[in-house]
């Protein structure tokens, strides 16, 4: 596929683009799945620490294949490279960091996003069971709340909509969103576009979110 062709950002170019947004000295927790990959991203020279509710505080990018150390890992698991001012603590250690206030903001994935700022991450529609795990504690202490999510479904139904059909995690906190199709403020009533990924329209991703979308 020529570069031409190319629409919307993978994976990689969500987390990339919205670890732009973190600032020079942040405290950052990143959840499972897409938002660990916001450590691989070169910002430069800010100074970013990244904070694993498991207790990993300080790591960097996600190790390949053969260079991984098997007791160092993020929240999701992976491996993880570790910074010369890191840190390792109690798991209990690492909640009191986020209850107490300190982190500057969570990255989180989701199921759902609403127009006023809540969001749905821990349970599935006709499904049994769910899991909480720290998402309710983040997203009641952390300072600010970023999400990353695919736009839509696997079924093409968006993500980002007037209300939580699922159960909601956490009611008005959400502040930024990245999909694979931009990035999108919560406004209330809706979100604004803050910036469309290259190569889409704002009629098609109007036209796959829904909510309104405020230029």
């Amino acid at each position: 596929m020529s570069e031409a062709t190319v629409k919307g950002w993978d994976r990689q170019q969500m987390a990339d683009r919205l670890a732009q947004e973190f600032q020079d000295g942040w405290l950052v927790n990143l959840g499972v799945g897409i938002p660990t990959m916001c450590s691989n991203t070169d910002l430069g020279d800010r100074e970013i620490t990244y904070h694993s509710e498991n207790g990993l505080i300080g790591y960097g990018p996600v190790l390949p294949a053969g260079q991984e150390d098997l007791h160092l890992v993020n929240a999701g698991g992976q491996n993880v490279s570790l910074k010369p001012d890191s840190c390792t603590v109690n798991h209990a250690d690492s909640f009191a960091i986020i209850r107490g206030g300190r982190i500057d903001v969570t990255v989180m994935g989701a199921y759902e996003v609403a127009a006023n700022g809540d969001f749905a991450n821990w349970k599935v529609a006709g499904q049994k069971g769910g899991g909480i795990g720290g998402a309710m504690d983040l997203a009641a202490c952390a300072k600010r709340v970023y999400i990353i999510l695919e736009h839509v479904t696997r079924k093409g139904a968006p993500r980002l909509i007037p209300q939580c059909a699922l159960p909601v995690t956490a009611r008005g906190v959400v502040t930024l969103v990245a999909t694979n199709y931009g990035l999108f403020a919560p406004t209330g009533t809706g979100f604004r576009v803050v910036e469309l990924a290259p190569g889409m329209t704002i009629d098609e991703v109007r036209a796959a979110t829904g909510a309104p979308l405020e230029q």
